[in-house]
C-alpha cells in the first residue's frame, strides 16, 4: 500500500498583500475524518477558519485514512501535515 501525507497548501500570495481574507492566525476550525474514514477524491478533510473566511481542505485522492496530525484549534503554517492517507 502507497501512503501520502497531505500538507496544508501555500497561502494565496494576496492574503500577505491585501490581509481581507486573512486577518489572524489561520487555524483548524473542524477536522471531519478520523483515523480509519474511506475518503473519495476531492472529499472535504478539514476546514480551516482564516478570520475571515472558512476554507475547506480537499483530499487529493481516494484512500483510507491512517494518522490525523492536526487536531481543532491548531494554528498551521504552510507545509504543515494534516493527513496521511493509504491506497485501498
Amino acid at each position: 500500500m502507497s501512503a501520502l501525507t497531505v500538507h496544508m497548501p501555500k497561502y494565496p500570495d494576496c492574503w500577505e498583500s491585501c490581509g481581507s481574507c486573512a486577518s489572524g492566525n489561520v487555524f483548524i476550525l473542524e477536522i471531519l475524518v478520523k483515523p480509519g474514514d474511506i475518503l473519495q477524491f476531492d472529499e472535504t478533510i478539514l476546514i480551516l477558519e482564516t478570520g475571515k473566511v472558512a476554507l475547506d481542505i480537499p483530499s487529493p485522492k481516494a484512500g483510507r485514512v491512517v494518522a490525523v496530525h492536526v487536531i481543532e484549534g491548531d494554528t498551521v503554517d504552510a507545509g504543515a501535515p494534516l493527513v496521511t492517507l493509504e491506497s485501498v
